[in-house]
């Protein structure tokens, strides 16, 4: 017999079918348990380049126990969760998959997931730092095996992307790697990128899915708040002319400090003839032998922004001048400590009173000193996790 519509407001309303209207015949076994959907929608792995920030900040590891067929295999820790980022209005969601990821003695890898991913949240963390070749191959395998999990969206949370600096074409017949990787990682199945502070905005241009940029200044700047520096005595200094947006936006966060400017000036040793060999990155740093200051430094406590440390020819050289011309103290922050040789020797030979990083790439033993000082990014990560997982604004941290 036909039922009378629902009439509200003068406009008929029609009843939405759930799982107790239909007929009791047509209902699947499945429908009489109650599934928690709200603790088992998001996953988080860890890949093995940077094991020190999971270790750090991670309360739950289950390795995976290889069967007799792989003891000649080298078995590597890759799912972890992160208390910080798992924490959900109170609660803890305890979501520890049981994962491998295999160094086989060919040297291929081999990943396998042993937690159900279909219909998941899948996060994956794991910068493309040296070896950025290897790193990167393991991302796109975990990526691609999420995928054929049938995990529902995929984001690739890349502390460091390794390529951004090669976004465009230096010289003649050369690859613009950065687009070549984005692409291998779109087509493996990633969703969404996650990435902090690139080298260029462009970058983000070239993924054709979208990217979250994550600007770790406010680590940065929540440190240098707790050093009590006045700032009638403060003065941000930019190394070189393309970072001055990047130091103008530090210096406003700091009160609006002055800002100074160091100019590179080119010789002739330099200047290289199309199709001649490409100069070294430790040689090009090594003749950049003319810097011009833009801004007064005499009696003030200047700090140097940039968004990574390579060799740390450019930041010696610029904090030498500093102190020549006239500058009280001087400090180096960066986000991505990428520290090549000989970049420990020239950051702790004294001219600085304090190098400030962030642990967006591993620091190795080696290369700790006594003026260093690493910052984590764990907390700044997992708020930004959580804002995409709830449809939230993430600039609005920064702002």
């Amino acid at each position: 017999m036909d039922q009378p519509l629902n009439i509200v407001n003068g406009k008929p309303v029609i009843p939405i079918l759930n799982e107790r209207t239909l007929p009791k015949v047509f209902e699947s076994a499945r429908l009489e348990t109650t599934v928690n959907r709200n603790s088992a929608k998001i996953k988080l792995f860890y890949g093995t380049a940077n094991p020190a920030l999971s270790q750090i900040h991670f309360t739950a590891v289950v390795p995976y126990q290889a069967s007799r067929t792989f003891n000649a295999l080298r078995i590597r820790i890759t799912c972890c969760i992160l208390s910080e980022l798992m924490k959900w209005h109170g609660t803890w969601a305890w979501n520890c998959g049981r994962s491998a990821l295999s160094d086989l003695l060919m040297g291929k890898f081999m990943f396998s997931c042993k937690k159900v991913l279909r219909g998941c949240d899948v996060y994956i963390v794991q910068p493309t730092c040296p070896p950025a070749n290897e790193n990167l191959m393991e991302l796109l395998i975990i990526v691609d095996a999420c995928r054929r999990a049938s995990a529902k969206n995929i984001t690739v949370v890349i502390p460091y992307f390794g390529y951004a600096r090669a976004d465009r074409k230096t010289q003649w017949r050369e690859s613009i790697a950065a687009k070549l990787v984005a692409n291998l990682i779109t087509e493996a199945g990633a969703n969404r990128v996650l990435s902090c502070n690139l080298h260029s905005g462009q970058s983000m241009g070239y993924f054709d899915i979208p990217v979250d940029h994550v600007y770790c200044q406010p680590v940065i700047l929540d440190y240098l708040a707790s050093k009590r520096i006045s700032s009638t005595v403060l003065v941000v200094v930019s190394p070189d002319v393309g970072g001055v947006a990047r130091a103008r936006a530090f210096a406003k966060k700091l009160s609006d400090a002055p800002l100074a400017i160091v100019d590179k000036g080119v010789t002739d040793t330099m200047l290289q003839r199309p199709g001649s060999r490409l100069m070294s990155a430790a040689n090009w740093s090594s003749k950049s032998s003319v810097m011009n200051l833009i801004g007064d430094v005499k009696g003030k406590v200047a700090v140097m922004v940039d968004d990574m440390i390579d060799t740390a020819g450019t930041m010696a050289k610029v904090a030498e001048l500093l102190h020549q011309e006239g500058a009280k103290e001087v400090y180096a922050c960066c986000t991505h400590a990428v520290f090549s040789p000989p970049a420990r020797e020239r950051l702790s030979s004294g001219i600085f009173q304090e190098v400030i990083i962030t642990n967006t790439l591993p620091v190795a033993e080696k290369n700790y000193f006594p003026q260093i000082t690493v910052l984590s990014v764990a907390n700044l990560l997992g708020e930004t996790i959580w804002r995409v997982h709830d449809d939230c604004s993430v600039s609005s941290i920064f702002h």
